[in-house]
């Protein structure tokens, strides 16, 4: 099977680094064009030449707006006017016990993980529908569906993209768009790298031993028993994203690595 997005334009939140730019590399290489978000220009400038020297004839273009508020949303928007592609990957998460968690906390995590996806899915979507095609993927993670004790807040964000994507796809029925929600599981991304970076120095251990333990301890039900890489998430989102995945749509896509123990 190949993949070509040539001529398709994807606008990818937060890819700067992790799993975004993992997936803004996997568009670039099929040939869309692509969008680079990050919430500073020195990131994203930083972005644009990696993926440049990584991929050769990549078209890439980056904005820079913080897409967990409504200005930056705007601004966004304002700068890119269309896409063919929307990946609604921007992200922040943390351990943080229930009881420390305050208002303010849950509603910035909320504005970041939830509504940026919302905001643009509607500045984004109507003329997807107009045109007869297009592809909406909002980033959850296995965390919609196994709570995380630690980090509640952000379990209740991820579960709120899986409602969003399917009631957005059961809107846009029978326009030929697409969307999708996707559902990693704990991989090895530059924000769980931050997390074990003191735990790792303090043993032998490399960072990939660092997170299969930390996975072993905290998702035991892992049947790959490793963090995924944030290729092995991206290759999902640029499958979903292609015109070979036209009868999937509403459903939440796991790239868990087994992690959620059901069938269904």
């Amino acid at each position: 099977m190949k993949i070509d997005l040539s001529g398709k334009t994807a606008v990818i939140t937060g890819s700067t680094a992790g799993i975004g730019y993992a997936i803004a590399r996997g568009m670039a290489q099929a040939g869309a064009n692509v969008i680079v978000n990050g919430r500073n220009v020195a990131t994203v400038e930083r972005a644009i030449i990696a993926l440049k020297t990584e991929v050769a004839h990549a078209n890439v273009r980056g904005i820079a707006a913080d897409v967990g508020t409504a200005a930056g949303c705007a601004a966004l928007v304002a700068q890119q006017t269309f896409a063919d592609i929307l990946v609604n990957n921007v992200g922040i998460f943390g351990p943080q016990d229930f009881f420390d968690t305050t208002d303010s906390d849950w509603l910035h995590v909320f504005e970041v993980n939830v509504m940026a996806g919302v905001r643009l899915s509607r500045a984004y979507l109507p003329a997807m529908m107009q045109r007869g095609w297009g592809r909406i993927l909002f980033i959850s993670s296995e965390s919609a569906l196994n709570i995380p004790i630690d980090m509640i807040h952000y379990g209740v964000t991820k579960t709120a993209n899986l409602a969003v994507s399917r009631g957005l796809a059961k809107r846009a029925a029978g326009t030929g768009v697409t969307i999708n929600a996707i559902l990693p599981g704990p991989t090895l991304s530059d924000g769980l790298e931050a997390m074990l970076k003191e735990q790792q120095q303090a043993s032998d251990l490399s960072m990939e031993e660092t997170a299969a333990a930390f996975v072993m301890q905290h998702r035991p039900s892992s049947i790959i028993q490793r963090a995924a890489s944030v290729e092995e998430v991206a290759n999902l989102v640029i499958y979903a994203a292609s015109p070979q995945a036209s009868a999937t749509t509403g459903a939440a896509l796991r790239v868990d690595g087994g992690v959620i123990d059901s069938l269904c």
